[in-house]
């Protein structure tokens, strides 16, 4: 049965009349009464009580209009549906976080940014370390992640620059040089570091352990915590310092304090990632919604 009959039908149900029906479907009132005729043909059944000014439902004509009226919405649903998925406009998106980016205002303002403009697309996030989103990504368990440079194994992928920030140095508020303002980083060779393993985010990792090792810092007996994020409960029960993106002290413990570097200055890159050749739609409107930032 071919989707015109039906559209056919309920406009002739809807006018009860077929003159009227015709004109509302754009097309002349004889070939719309042999399509009828067809259907009901087809159906096995009259659908229609042939009036004087017009026309009405017979009783399986009444049954007929409601499943049609539901097949012909099903229908056009699926195929604004297929459309908008090919627009980008609908679907699913499938962000992946790392835990230091968790706190950045820009990453959420443009994911929040995207929601508004595409509202029927679901986002999901997925909070995980940078090797484990790189490797998701790699699978197509996601669709694209924010990630911290450097990042070896984002150089796999397209990459995107969303923001430079600064590292700073997290201090419990009873160390000697809490009090002071900005700090240089060999002021702290006597402090115990506190490093991130490096299977969570290598490229920083090596970054950080260098510039702690230039400037006299003893890193072979480092202090180690579970994440970039935990360094800060290390640093908070009196565990030495840590070195973290500037964003995360929002996370602010009535016991720590943050200081911007003087001396040297160092920076990590955060950056959206997504798979070389990428065809999805709904990934090209999010790049789309970040370039327009």
């Amino acid at each position: 049965m071919e989707l015109r009959y039906l559209r056919y039908f309920v406009a002739v149900a809807r006018e009860r009349h077929f003159t009227k029906a015709a004109k509302a479907l754009g097309i002349s009132q004889p070939p719309l009464s042999q399509q009828i005729k067809r259907l009901e043909e087809e159906v096995g059944t009259p659908l229609f009580r042939r009036l004087t000014r017009g026309v009405e439902l017979t009783e399986a004509g009444e049954a007929f209009y409601d499943d049609a009226c539901k097949i012909l919405a099903l229908s056009d649903a699926a195929l604004e549906k297929t459309r908008g998925i090919a627009r980008g406009q609908n679907g699913s998106l499938s962000i992946g976080i790392t835990s230091s980016n968790a706190f950045h205002p820009k990453i959420f303002t443009l994911i929040r940014q995207y929601q508004l403009q595409n509202i029927a697309v679901q986002v999901h996030q997925v909070e995980a370390n940078m090797s484990s989103l790189t490797a998701m990504l790699a699978e197509g368990e996601l669709d694209i992640a924010f990630v911290r440079l450097p990042c070896e194994s984002s150089k796999a992928f397209e990459l995107s620059i969303l923001d430079r920030e600064p590292m700073v140095v997290a201090l419990h508020r009873d160390h000697p040089l809490a009090a002071c303002g900005d700090l240089a980083l060999e002021k702290l060779r006597d402090t115990s570091v506190v490093l991130f393993p490096q299977e969570v985010a290598p490229g920083l990792y090596d970054q950080v352990y260098s510039y702690c090792e230039r400037a006299g810092i003893d890193v072979q007996h480092a202090l180690q915590s579970s994440q970039l994020s935990s360094s800060l409960s290390m640093v908070s029960a009196g565990g030495g310092f840590a070195l973290v993106p500037k964003s995360m002290a929002a996370i602010s413990p009535p016991n720590i304090t943050y200081h911007a570097l003087s001396s040297p200055e160092i920076y990590t890159d955060i950056a959206l990632c997504w798979r070389r050749f990428e065809r999805s739609h709904t990934v090209k409107r999010f790049l789309s919604t970040m370039n327009a930032q």
